[in-house]
């Protein structure tokens, strides 16, 4: 199966990471994420954020000559605080 692509542009990482989060809920778990994104925070922010909500960072891939990075979606992520992606939701460890 193909990578399902998010184009971020070159928002911040926290709006970036609020989009993000909205556009892979409807998404079944397994499947491959490749995201643009251009902010240069992007490549420390999305493994963290993986990281926080378990879904697997898979690293750098090439995306016709833009920054884009791969993670693979778990079917129930670790909650995240509505306005604070990078932060766990209410009665999250």
């Amino acid at each position: 199966m193909d990578p399902v692509v998010f184009d971020g542009g070159d928002h911040s990482c926290v709006r970036l990471l609020l989009e993000l989060r909205a556009f892979i809920s409807g998404l079944a778990g397994g499947t491959v994420v490749h995201v643009i994104a251009t902010d240069p925070a992007a490549p420390v922010d999305l493994p963290a954020w993986c990281h926080l909500t378990g879904h697997s960072y898979l690293g750098a891939v090439a995306a016709a000559g833009r920054p884009a990075y791969a993670l693979r979606t778990i079917a129930v992520p670790a909650a995240t605080n509505p306005a604070n992606p990078w932060h766990r939701g209410a009665g999250q460890p």
